[in-house]
């Protein structure tokens, strides 16, 4: 007996294996995925402007990526004895201008030159409502808890998505032609925008899509983990307190089917041992010094080293000098 509707997951376009270098941006599903990944040891990195929901947002992140822009002070503003920038999450703000500016500027530069040899891109939509600043015009990626009446609050079109990300798309296959870029969209529901207004939003960014992957069908695909919360997994069990983001079981879920459709082959053969090593590492004992824990420990510092010998492209020796630590000898 099926008790829910059953998502098919159409063969991946293209697949990710711990050669590739993954760059992912877009909303706090984006990082539930994007930790899922570190936690196996993928070579990942994980928005690099912090939390960002529309796409013109993203793609104004992505622009300052290829164009390796640095902020000076003049980006940011000061609200609450606090420096901001509108192109960044408040993780990157800082109680002095240097601070934030070091913040900002360090990780730019990093995921800049990641950029440019990335194999695959991630990219997860949250919504299409976007803040414009009256005084500029300009869309930003927070509104840093400014008055509303700062902003005018407008949904984007289908088309005006489609335009922004159909010229940066050529851009980025300028700079990098072998880059594979993965669309979702994110299952939190926003629902400041109302019932009908959320679906509205998720309506408009699932159209985008579809009308961007035909328009690059060998260069792009669409993982539905949308439609595996809404369909497969319709029950507010599977939400956290809050009813509108996605539970642990529902993101555990959700991972999988992700993993399961998009991991290669040898990729999924080591995932088990990989997050084993990590669920070690950060696994605490009573008793550090009993001997069933040194069998463990040693047990599991050899599988590590054994999958590094494996995979060149997995880094474990911080792992394995952390799990030596622990060694009693």
């Amino acid at each position: 007996m099926d008790f829910s509707t059953q998502i098919k997951m159409d063969k991946p376009m293209f697949s990710f294996s711990y050669e590739d270098t993954v760059l992912m941006l877009g909303s706090c599903f984006a990082e539930n995925i994007g930790s899922k990944l570190a936690d196996i040891y993928f070579p990942i990195d994980v928005n690099p402007f912090g939390t960002l929901y529309n796409p013109a947002s993203i793609a104004k992140a992505m622009r300052m990526l290829i164009n390796e822009v640095q902020l000076s002070g003049e980006d940011l503003f000061v609200h609450e004895d606090t420096y901001h920038s509108f192109t960044h999450h408040s993780r990157f703000s800082g109680d002095t201008v240097d601070k934030s500016l070091y913040n900002i500027n360090s990780r730019l530069s990093l995921s800049s030159s990641k950029l440019k040899t990335a194999d695959k891109l991630i990219i997860t939509f949250g919504t299409s409502w976007v803040y414009r600043l009256k005084s500029s015009g300009e869309v930003v990626a927070n509104c840093h808890k400014l008055p509303d009446k700062m902003f005018i609050r407008e949904r984007m079109s289908v088309s005006e998505i489609v335009e922004d990300w159909k010229s940066l798309l050529s851009q980025l296959w300028e700079e990098n032609s072998s880059l594979k870029v993965l669309f979702t969209v994110s299952p939190v529901r926003h629902w400041k925008d109302g019932a009908n207004g959320n679906q509205l939003s998720k309506a408009t960014l699932l159209l985008a899509i579809e009308e961007l992957r035909t328009l690059f069908p060998e260069q792009t695909d669409y993982f539905p983990a949308y439609e595996l919360l809404m369909d497969e997994l319709r029950d507010y069990r599977f939400y956290a307190d809050d009813m509108l983001h996605p539970s642990d079981l529902a993101v555990n879920y959700i991972w999988e089917k992700f993993a399961s459709t998009y991991l290669s082959k040898d990729a999924q053969c080591f995932t088990k041992d990989l997050s084993a090593i990590e669920k070690a590492i950060n696994h605490r004992p009573f008793n550090n010094e009993n001997k069933p824990y040194q069998d463990f420990l040693r047990q599991t510092i050899r599988k590590a080293q054994e999958i590094n010998k494996a995979i060149n492209s997995v880094e474990l020796s911080n792992a394995v000098d952390e799990l030596k630590k622990r060694l009693i000898e």
